[in-house]
């Protein structure tokens, strides 16, 4: 008896994936719910999970190909002994026994595509690695750990070549590598954004210091009240949807000849990612609290560095955050996340001298920058935009009293 196994029905917006990682080879055990291969989309990585229990008799599709939904991938020969005791398989000689014990369930971990690919460079059992993610999955970090806690000698964490390099001259070396889809897409993105938009960047900073007083008093009690840690993008993103409020072409976009206004607020927050920038959205975040903004982020972030961010997560967005301050930048002009219209930068906090009431102080400063689609957003809006935003993070009380 045999099974197929086809490429998964595609989210809509998703035309075809690549094939990038085959994870079994023909003739190998696999079982249900195992891993066989990984489809990159422009947007995300997907796994293809094994519908069964068996052999892996033929693979009709190899790594690098474009493939579409009901493509044919590989075929699983079901044999009755596999199906009544997978536990009971054979195994390679050289492998340790499988127990029904704690060790097993580690072995058996779902890891992350960028753990499992590390896993595969440095031939890392995985029955030593202990998962920090959701239902003990394993993620690249954990993998980093594992490896850190073997001997200097036995492991390099240099990442494997992708092609071998193509010697110039003596001492000079350049390596060509393809694209991945996400990068390849955020490219055409950003060029598109620029050629289809009247860019615009405004800039003003904004005195975080009753903003870090606020956080020092309640971070305690926040975290232990909630379970999460209060950081500033909450904030952030309560004053952004304040400042929508007041200026709702910000919050709309440019369709052909019209304009289309939104009457609700989804922000995306960007996340870096090894794999590229992702802008997650948080939907209706006026409606949540500070810890469910927190805790969304966060859980965001981790299902983006464990490359289990999904299509539905990055769809929609009526407006982004992206804070470069993570990376130390003091001042940036971000691109707008098309069909936006605008995007909020934050910055570095730095300690600046300012005047305050006539007398100079040092202040915790950060620069903001909005960019903005000038065909839809005056200067004017754009300015005053930012001034409300600023007014907020001064004085948090103001999101509070929505004022």
């Amino acid at each position: 008896m045999t099974t197929e196994v086809r490429v998964p029905q595609l989210p809509e917006s998703v035309a075809d994936a690549t094939l990038v990682t085959w994870h079994k080879k023909v003739g190998d055990l696999v079982r249900r719910d195992e891993n066989l291969a990984d489809l990159e989309t422009d947007k995300v990585v997907l796994e293809v999970p094994s519908p069964v229990t068996g052999i892996l008799r033929e693979v009709h599709v190899a790594s690098g190909v474009t493939v579409t939904s009901g493509v044919l991938l590989a075929v699983i020969e079901v044999s009755q002994a596999s199906a009544a005791s997978p536990a009971t398989a054979p195994v390679a000689a050289s492998a340790p026994p499988v127990s029904a014990g704690p060790r097993a369930a580690k072995s058996e971990a779902k890891l992350a595509p960028a753990a499992r690919r590390l896993v595969e460079e440095k031939h890392l059992g995985t029955e030593s690695l202990v998962g920090s993610g959701r239902d003990g999955r394993i993620s690249k970090q954990d993998v980093v750990h594992a490896l850190q806690d073997r001997p200097a000698a036995a492991v390099s964490l240099a990442p494997t070549p992708v092609q071998a390099p193509t010697v110039a001259s003596a001492g000079r070396t350049e390596q060509r590598v393809p694209m991945t889809r996400l990068r390849a897409r955020i490219a055409a993105r950003l060029v598109e954004a620029q050629a289809t938009q009247a860019l615009l960047t405004t800039f003003n900073e904004v005195d975080m210091h009753a903003l870090n007083q606020a956080r020092a008093r309640y971070k305690d009690r926040f975290e232990k009240t909630h379970g999460v840690k209060l950081g500033f993008m909450s904030f952030f993103v309560k004053a952004a949807i304040e400042a929508l409020k007041k200026f709702p072409a910000i919050n709309a976009y440019v369709d052909g000849g019209d304009i289309v206004y939104h009457d609700y607020f989804d922000i995306g927050v960007a996340v870096s990612t090894e794999r590229g920038l992702v802008v997650p959205v948080l939907k209706n975040p006026d409606e949540m609290s500070f810890a469910d903004i927190e805790r969304g982020i966060g859980e965001f972030a981790k299902k983006a560095r464990e490359g289990g961010i999904t299509i539905e997560d990055l769809s929609g967005g009526t407006f982004s955050i992206t804070n470069g301050g993570v990376f130390g930048s003091l001042l940036s002009t971000p691109i707008v996340n098309a069909p936006q219209s605008a995007i909020l930068g934050m910055h570095k906090v730095q300690d600046r001298p300012v005047v305050v009431d006539g007398a100079i102080v040092i202040r915790p400063m950060m620069y903001l920058a909005l960019t903005y689609d000038h065909r839809l957003v005056d200067g004017r809006e754009a300015v005053q935009f930012l001034v409300a935003i600023k007014d907020c993070i001064e004085d948090p009380t103001r999101l509070l009293l929505h004022i």
